[in-house]
């Protein structure tokens, strides 16, 4: 019980905003009907396939969402932070998921049932258009990325995605490295890319000044020469 209590403090400031947008009675009724979940790094969350009945709110931790390419290459869709919501998409279309999602680290997930969402919603104008808002962003974001991944050369991509790391996840104390540490697999991933090439490009950056590399750290020394790359493509 006082895990929950804990849990459910932190859920009310998953996001904010959407909390404020219920009435005390709706508060009542979402806090007597979720789930906490405890996931190990590396731990699947859900595949691509299956069906979604819940919506998913990351309290703690890091997630990656991918799609299986090609050979089984992966393509990273999207990173999620916490406090984040995601898989929503596919729960409101009532389709299957078209993605799969995995722990970078461990991770804490509340989740919330659709017809308990839904319930909600049906009497809720004001969390409904704070929805559509969120997944009209997210088809925003995805655009830009099909244009980035398809016409951008692949320093332009990397750099890219460094600076989509830097925005999503900060910095650490020291002002420089990325507050998230990806394998070179990842980093491809999010760029299309091969690892051989991500592992090159990477390299290259940091002859140029531009990054430091420490294992999976990364450190970002010129900022604006990162964004000059990623504009030019």
């Amino acid at each position: 019980m006082a895990e929950r209590s804990i849990l459910h403090e932190a859920s009310i400031s998953l996001v904010k905003q959407l909390w404020e947008l219920l009435n005390e009675e709706q508060k009542v009724f979402v806090s007597e009907n979720y789930q906490v979940h405890h996931f190990k790094k590396n731990q699947i969350i859900y595949k691509e396939g299956e069906q979604p009945d819940y919506l998913l709110c990351l309290v703690k931790g890091k997630v990656k969402i991918f799609k299986e390419g090609v050979g089984g290459r992966g393509q990273i869709v999207r990173m999620v932070k916490a406090p984040g919501i995601f898989g929503k998409r596919a729960l409101f279309a009532g389709e299957e998921y078209t993605t799969s999602s995995i722990c970078i680290e461990e991770s804490v997930i509340i989740t919330i049932h659709k017809d308990i969402l839904m319930e909600v919603l049906h009497h809720n104008v004001e969390l409904s258009l704070f929805f559509l808002g969120s997944l009209a962003k997210e088809l925003g974001f995805s655009n830009n990325l099909t244009v980035s991944l398809t016409q951008k050369h692949i320093r332009g991509r990397l750099a890219e995605a460094l600076l989509f790391l830097r925005e999503t996840y900060g910095l650490e104390s020291d002002g420089v490295t990325l507050n998230i540490y990806l394998s070179r697999e990842d980093l491809a991933n999010l760029s299309n890319m091969t690892t051989s090439n991500a592992i090159r490009t990477l390299s290259n950056f940091a002859t140029e000044k531009v990054i430091s590399v420490d294992g999976r750290k990364v450190k970002i020394l010129n900022e604006e020469a990162l964004k000059r790359i990623s504009n030019l493509g």
